[in-house]
């Protein structure tokens, strides 16, 4: 009789064992699936929702400025260099090595403007891109679309007592608030906002920026390198990183995964132990069963293989159901997590990775058991009888 028919034979007449064997892998299995599978899901989520929001890294026209200072006193600066950025060299940043890191460009013009005797500050801005960068405003009414719209920030409208859908005359141009912004406690409170174009026709800037804010997540490259790779393309301008706000994001997501891989292994662990305890506990009651294979010739080895290929074949198939039941517990938990973005993808890798465990997990704790049933003495186990 072939070792194969013997195995299946086995599994067979042991159905309640092979059923608590195989369960208990594949709930190991599946916790594992389902947690790598959400930290995966839940990062790219994670990851879109952090590359839009905000900027981390900035440029600026580059200026020189003189120091006037004597005795403590600060008299200002003398201004050396004052240009603004041309809207038109900004396609260069596509042609960094690493565009593909680069989540969104926000250029924006800024100028000074006369309303009721005070000076307000006017800044215009791509409405879509920035208002998609700045998730942490909020509104009352809605963004600026293209044309003779304005958003007011809340210090410059509690100043010029501001309401939705009142009017203004910004340089002669008629403009109707469409939207009050709420108080944020920095300098978006003294802003009047608009789109580019009619900013840049207003302050007599056609075609140039003051700034521009780029929102990216270096995951895979340090963000010295963009910062290099900017200034090379766009030189006579200063790029700064915030630094700080990239490392924070970086420093959330591993620690994400690690918690993720943490549980995983501990799951492992456990159960690794449920195989060895149950493949030890099978090897005791099957010691009379060992004993006459041993008697009508098997060998050592044939014993050996006899118990790893059980083993491996409910390690085997815990995998696949495994895979299969975390999925679905992943399809499920993400919807009760409240990630109404985040979404389940097919990964070969993980799934290949899942039964590859699995089959060596079962392998390595059976192992023991197995040696220990192949050195059973054929007259010891006969003994039984």
């Amino acid at each position: 009789m072939r070792l194969e028919h013997i195995v299946m034979h086995n599994l067979r007449r042991r159905k309640g064992r092979a059923a608590f064997l195989l369960t208990g892998l594949l709930i190991g299995v599946a916790t594992v699936v389902t947690l790598l599978s959400l930290t995966d899901a839940l990062g790219r989520k994670a990851q879109h929702e952090l590359e839009n929001f905000g900027a981390n890294i900035i440029i600026t026209p580059h200026n020189e400025q003189l120091a006037l200072n004597y005795g403590g006193i600060n008299l200002g600066g003398v201004n050396l260099v004052a240009q603004e950025i041309a809207q038109e060299s900004l396609s260069k940043i596509d042609d960094i090595p690493n565009r593909r890191n680069v989540a969104a460009i926000a250029p924006k013009v800024l100028g000074a403007v006369q309303l009721e005797g005070q000076s307000i500050l006017l800044m215009g801005v791509d409405p879509e891109i920035e208002f998609g960068l700045k998730r942490w405003w909020s509104i009352d009414g809605r963004p600026v679309k293209e044309g003779h719209e304005l958003v007011a920030g809340h210090e410059v409208a509690m100043r010029l007592g501001l309401k939705m859908g009142d009017t203004l005359v910004v340089q002669g141009e008629t403009f109707t608030v469409v939207g009050l912004l709420g108080k944020t406690g920095s300098q978006d409170d003294q802003l009047l906002i608009t789109s580019l174009p009619i900013a840049q026709a207003l302050l007599g800037k056609p075609g140039l920026v003051s700034m521009v804010e780029i929102a990216a997540l270096c995951h895979d490259c340090p963000v010295n390198d963009m910062v290099a790779q900017l200034q090379t393309v766009l030189p006579g301008v200063d790029v700064q990183a915030v630094q700080q706000v990239v490392k924070t994001r970086m420093h959330a997501l591993d620690q994400f995964r690690l918690f993720a891989w943490g549980v995983a292994v501990t799951v492992v662990i456990i159960g690794a132990l449920l195989v060895f305890v149950t493949m030890m506990g099978s090897i005791s009651e099957r010691t009379r069963e060992i004993g006459i294979y041993r008697a009508i010739g098997y060998r050592r080895s044939h014993v050996l293989r006899l118990i790893l290929m059980e083993a491996g074949i409910v390690s085997s198939l815990a995998g696949v159901l495994g895979y299969l039941v975390g999925a679905v517990a992943t399809i499920v938990a993400l919807p009760l997590l409240g990630s109404g973005e985040a979404s389940w993808q097919w990964n070969p890798t993980l799934a290949a990775g899942a039964v590859i465990a699995a089959i060596i997990v079962g392998l390595l704790a059976a192992l023991q058991p197995a040696l220990r049933a192949s050195r059973l003495d054929p007259s010891e186990a006969l003994r039984a009888l």
